[in-house]
């Protein structure tokens, strides 16, 4: 049986949502400092200032967050495609629905082995960042998800 492929407008959909909210939020306090820059006074200058480089880090950290996500998608997808993915449907989980521990270390040690003989394919990275993540090492899950996000542009370059 082939497996069923998850319908990601509703997903879309929110992003897009929160995307204008945060928009109209930006705009909002864009407004707002320029009427303190308007009022000429040290304070309000500064407050004005300050309030303006909020709107800019917000659309910094959207596009950043959105490009790495769509890269981490093209990634997830060609790796699917290679027939590389971690197949961890056979694992034992607990009620949540999270891999059992012991379980998700011995998938992991598999996989770094394997990592270890070429730690400069971006998939053998990838992988080992998804085994990171499915071991409950969140911090290491995303230097390696970095890591192979590097590795996968210089491939496609």
């Amino acid at each position: 049986m082939a497996a069923r492929k998850s319908d990601a407008r509703p997903i879309v959909a929110v992003i897009v949502f929160l995307v204008i909210a945060m928009c109209v939020y930006f705009l909002i306090l864009g407004r707002m400092a320029y009427r303190l820059l308007e009022h000429g006074t040290a304070v309000s200058i500064g407050l004005g200032i300050g309030i303006f480089i909020l709107p800019l880090l917000g659309v910094w950290m959207i596009v950043s967050t959105l490009r790495s996500g769509i890269e981490h998608q093209r990634m997830a997808a060609d790796v699917a495609e290679l027939g590389r993915e971690l197949d961890v449907d056979d694992l034992p989980r607990r009620p949540s629905g999270r891999i059992e521990r012991d379980a998700a270390d011995e998938l992991f040690a598999q996989v770094k082995q394997e990592w270890e003989a070429d730690p400069s394919d971006w998939v053998r990275t990838y992988r080992i960042a998804r085994a990171y993540d499915y071991a409950g090492d969140r911090s290491r899950a995303r230097e390696m998800m970095k890591r192979a996000s590097g590795q996968y542009r210089q491939a496609k370059a």
